[in-house]
């Protein structure tokens, strides 16, 4: 397996606080996920990719579980697990993942999203948002989905539909079911595995 693992990134409150930065902190604390900013666990990269090697998803509208194996130990995650290992609530909050698709619905609305993180009420047609474009505030709520909520590589000078949702999101407290989330994203991510 070539593909790299992300590390997520350590947000202080302190240093949020002291940077002006506190209604970030605020808007994390609201959706309970403090711990993700906290923790700096030991990471063992070699089982990290050889768990994503090894990745079954399978997700219903009753279940959703990850299946892998790891030194022949075999695990089995669904979204209350990881809760628990992630020190996150597990709610009733949103837990699409959409990664390019700039279709309206209940809660994506693509034109007012991209307007708002464009800081642009005459843009026409919705679109990525390059970094550029964005505040401060905008630009580090980007980081913190790139890093600690749907982590990749790849361009980060543009925003993805996903990013933009995910944060329209927290800016307007909407909760957002973190693990149930996540299990999407490991979905994703072994799908581009088994297409390269």
């Amino acid at each position: 397996m070539k593909k790299r693992v992300i590390r997520s990134k350590i947000v202080r409150e302190r240093w949020l606080k002291d940077n002006g930065l506190e209604a970030l902190f605020a808007l994390i604390k609201r959706q309970k996920w403090e711990n993700l900013f906290k923790r700096r666990e030991l990471m063992h990269v070699a089982a990290c990719k050889e768990f994503y090697k090894n990745l079954t998803v399978s997700i219903s509208k009753k279940k959703e579980v990850a299946r892998s194996c790891v030194s022949g130990v075999k695990i089995e995650l669904n979204w209350m697990i990881l809760t628990g290992i992630l020190g996150v609530p597990g709610n009733n909050g949103i837990c699409e993942y959409i990664k390019d698709i700039w279709k309206e619905s209940t809660y994506y609305k693509p034109l007012e999203i991209t307007k708002k993180f464009a800081n642009d009420d005459l843009i026409t047609v919705a679109r990525r948002v390059k970094s550029t474009e964005m505040k401060p505030f905008q630009r580090f709520l980007q980081f913190i989905m790139m890093k600690n909520v749907a982590p990749r590589f790849g361009k980060r000078d543009t925003t993805r539909f996903m990013d933009f949702t995910y944060m329209d999101h927290l800016l307007i407290r909407r909760l957002v079911n973190l693990p149930r989330v996540m299990l999407r994203h490991m979905t994703y991510v072994i799908s581009v595995e088994n297409h390269e």
